[in-house]
């Protein structure tokens, strides 16, 4: 097959246009092409005029005309064969399997760690801190409602993962020679997610659905052969020789601890999961600490950022809620960017642990609530945490829980959150009073003086960046837009370094993975690197090298 880029057409094109573009564009008779499929479609608002933009792939009844074309085009970077995207197992378990590969976490990295190692017969033993995706639903809204905070069933610990509550996105910018990406894009499908997501240049699912998906997988790992045990904590690792050998788990429902031997440890752990990162410190497993970001949500209305994206052409029905990025190089040297942008979505109480605040970003597949929010964060380095690099792989996290007790207190001890108008925030004065701009965040936002709420840098740098914002996104600096504080949790504040054999450094046997260990970030990324790590797990117990 033959895969076209760049074939653009106006936005309200007729039926049979892309099938003309497609045969003048190879210059061949419509007749001359079997079938074609949409691999990607985007838009481009770059000019007035608003315009699809296709990728698509391409079969001829003659293939040697295909190889004929491609020859004449050698230099046409819009003229390429067409990838082979299928996914190929690296190898399949014998009848058995002496000690069965062991899964710690049940967001994407782990659903896809164990999918795949379920795939190839290794029936995977999964533990999952949390409750079922339903439960730990109802446990959410219980914050969101009535302030009572589950921690271990929340926006971060349970079935899904972080990425459940959400906007849902699946799209990255990691490197995917071998499309692994696709192969989680077509798992979601199958297990009920949208098709549209294989075609969308920016897919997403949003948290409604994501739960019916996240249940069907788990269905088919279990009709695999694989076992998957919610409410199960792993307090402790034990290491011989530099060797994984075992878990001691705690069964969260009855209080009991029992022994589980584990050679083959997929740590798929999320970035919340700060207990087991002290734990595996104590126990000697190589991190360090590693950069990542804070600041505060911000919330307009989602038309302010339709008419200043899409212009014209805001609310047309094929485009929906538009998005940004955003990025801002302050004077103090601080880099300050959009992160997470959730479209006609809520901001959302995102802690996992008691008198803490945390915002996050979440967005239903409709898209169709009143205001758009983002993270509006400013890069920090381990030399900016207590005590700085001395102070070990641990200090990021005593930096952000500081920061979110003390977002607690700001927000009047109640889990509601700190908030300031954008304008007044800008001028450094307190705000008193709501204006055009509604929070969504539950169960309330207090208003008040943020500057208090992040390092005295962060402040200075945001304060800088929405001006500057305003002047790339009309609008973006205005009065009433409403800053909701605080959000830490935009990346693991740890790595758990590993080798090429996606083993720990220091502990064979031991496969740090996703978000948690600094491997991932978003639902995607996530899953694409459960994947790899499931088949370092399976080279390493057939005994195959690294390919």
């Amino acid at each position: 097959m033959i895969r076209i880029s760049e074939l653009k057409l106006p936005l309200d094109h007729a039926e049979g246009a892309l099938p003309a573009l497609v045969a003048h564009t190879l210059g061949l008779a419509p007749a001359q092409i079997a079938h074609f499929t949409i691999h990607k479609r985007s838009f481009d608002a770059r000019k007035a005029t608003l315009m699809q933009v296709y990728i698509v792939d391409v079969a001829l009844h003659d293939a040697a005309q295909e190889a004929e074309l491609l020859r004449r085009h050698p230099d046409n970077p819009h003229l390429r064969p067409a990838p082979d995207m299928a996914y190929y197992p690296v190898g399949q378990a014998p009848a058995e399997v002496p000690v069965r590969p062991v899964v710690v976490g049940f967001g994407p990295c782990g659903i896809f760690a164990a999918l795949v190692l379920a795939q190839m017969g290794f029936k995977p033993i999964v533990l999952e801190r949390g409750t079922t995706v339903r439960q730990r639903t109802q446990d959410t809204w219980g914050l969101w409602r009535k302030s009572v905070l589950k921690p271990e069933s929340n926006v971060q610990f349970g079935e899904g993962g972080a990425g459940t509550f959400s906007d849902g996105k699946l799209y990255s910018q990691i490197k995917d020679p071998r499309h692994l990406g696709r192969k989680v894009m077509r798992e979601f499908v199958k297990a009920g997610a949208p098709e549209e997501i294989l075609v969308a240049a920016h897919p997403h699912i949003g948290t409604f659905k994501l739960v019916k998906v996240v249940e069907n997988l788990r269905e088919q790992i279990i009709a695999l052969g694989g076992e998957i045990h919610f409410e199960q904590r792993v307090t402790d690792v034990h290491i011989e020789d530099g060797k994984m050998r075992g878990l001691t788990v705690l069964d969260q429902a009855t209080g009991l601890s029992s022994e589980l031997r584990a050679d083959q440890v997929v740590l798929a752990l999320g970035h919340s999961s700060r207990d087991t990162f002290t734990m595996l410190h104590a126990r000697g497993v190589y991190m360090e600490a590693k950069p990542f970001s804070i600041g505060f949500r911000v919330e307009h209305p989602q038309g302010l950022i339709d008419r200043a994206r899409w212009g014209q052409h805001a609310g047309h029905p094929l485009l929906g809620a538009a998005d940004y990025k955003l990025v801002h190089h302050a004077q103090n040297g601080r880099a300050v960017y959009s992160f997470c942008m959730c479209p006609g979505g809520t901001v959302v109480a995102a802690t996992s642990e008691p008198e803490r605040v945390v915002t996050n970003g979440m967005s239903q597949y409709s898209r169709n609530e009143r205001n758009a929010n983002a993270g509006i964060v400013v890069g920090i380095t381990p030399e900016d945490f207590p005590g700085g690099v001395a102070a070990g792989p641990m200090a990021g996290i005593a930096l952000q829980r500081e920061l979110e007790s003390r977002a607690y207190v700001l927000g009047g001890s109640n889990y509601q959150a700190p908030g300031q108008l954008v304008g007044d925030f800008i001028a450094g004065r307190p705000s008193s009073q709501l204006g055009s701009v509604e929070p969504s965040y539950k169960p309330g936002v207090l208003l008040g003086d943020l500057h208090a709420a992040l390092p005295g840098y962060a402040i200075e740098a945001i304060r800088e960046a929405l001006p500057a914002f305003g002047r790339k996104i009309k609008g973006f600096d205005l009065h009433d837009a409403v800053l909701t504080g605080v959000e830490t949790r935009t990346s693991s504040p740890l790595k758990m370094t590993r080798g090429e054999d996606f083993q720990s450094l220091n502990v064979r046997g031991l496969y740090p993975a996703g978000e948690g260990a600094s491997y991932a970030g978003g639902i995607l990324s996530a899953g694409v690197d459960g994947i790899k790590v499931a088949e370092a797990v399976a080279r390493s117990l057939l005994g195959t090298a690294h390919s």
